[in-house]
């Protein structure tokens, strides 16, 4: 063996047990501190270092860091730590490092967007990694769902989610899904039927859990919301026709004639104030709900998670 190629594979047996060595290291700190916060901060934020700091080894790199991202969102969203300084940097070194890997993307577009303490409120930034993505894998239909989908949910743009879902229903073995959404969006822009038609799909074509789990708490938001807006508006007919506002929900249901008093996804029958106000018993257990919550109402303890019965 030459000079040369001794030294090659000492080096490359070194940067191998270096490696490995980290692995190890970082799980066994996370054994040793598992209910040790997780820092808000990144030595380095810069993709182009990191890749460059990876040796070739990128696809390892970008297991490392995704492990990471989910990690640090999960940590800081089970404390409800309410901030995700790093959640961009973490998914556009990770997507840098390995463009195609798109869990990544799906999840930057689930948490990257919504507004805290449910995501970063950064739906700028995952625009940018939704275009990243279709700009590195243009065939991949589930991408350009994903772009729509923030374009919808978060910046209320139906026009420029509807031709998301258009240039996805294009790509070649697009569902069949995406051409529906794209008139959806466009002709029932903002109404609970096509944000229930969203939130569907994300959870049933998601392979990742807590997307799924997110999905669901977002569908059971979308029955509270609709519940209450529907009572509520029975409140004000009641009020056109007697002068009065009803005196319980019970006489409410009776006047609506309605089969029993209308209860939430988890049974509870829903409540109304002395001042004609529907209110949900348990706010706490559906965190993305926007209607039927009590005046001045703030989450407590840690968000809920349910199952599809």
């Amino acid at each position: 063996m030459t000079a040369r190629r001794r030294t090659t594979a000492i080096a490359g047996a070194c940067l191998a047990v270096s490696m490995t060595a980290c692995v190890l290291l970082l799980r066994d700190l996370d054994q040793i501190r598992p209910k040790a916060a997780i820092e808000d901060a990144l030595y380095i934020e810069s993709p182009k270092m990191v890749k460059r700091a990876s040796l070739g080894f990128d696809g390892l790199m970008a297991c490392l860091y995704w492990t990471r991202t989910v990690q640090y969102f999960g940590h800081r969203h089970y404390k409800r730590e309410g901030t995700y300084n790093e959640l961009a940097p973490l998914l556009e070194i990770t997507t840098a490092l390995d463009p195609h890997l798109l869990p990544a993307y799906e999840f930057g577009a689930t948490f990257l967007a919504p507004a805290p303490p449910n995501g970063a409120g950064q739906p700028d930034r995952a625009i940018q990694l939704m275009e990243y993505g279709i700009a590195h894998n243009p065939d991949n239909w589930h991408l350009y769902y994903d772009l729509g989908f923030v374009y919808y949910t978060e910046l209320k743009d139906y026009k420029k989610a509807s031709e998301a879902f258009d240039r996805g229903s294009r790509v070649p073995n697009a569902h069949p899904f995406m051409k529906i959404m794209a008139a959806k969006t466009a002709e029932h822009a903002g109404d609970y039927m096509t944000a229930r038609l969203l939130w569907s799909a994300t959870f049933e074509s998601s392979r990742q859990t807590e997307i799924r789990q997110n999905a669901l708490e977002h569908l059971r938001a979308i029955q509270v919301d609709e519940d209450v807006t529907h009572l509520q508006g029975a409140v004000t007919r009641f009020g056109e026709r007697t002068g009065r506002l009803p005196s319980s929900i019970s006489e409410l249901s009776a006047a609506e004639h309605l089969p029993s008093i209308p209860v939430d996804p988890d049974g509870n029958p829903y409540t109304m104030t002395p001042q004609g106000r529907i209110l949900v018993k348990n706010p706490d257990d559906f965190p993305f709900i926007t209607k039927g919550l009590p005046p001045g109402y703030k989450p407590s303890g840690r968000p809920k998670f349910h199952t599809k019965g």
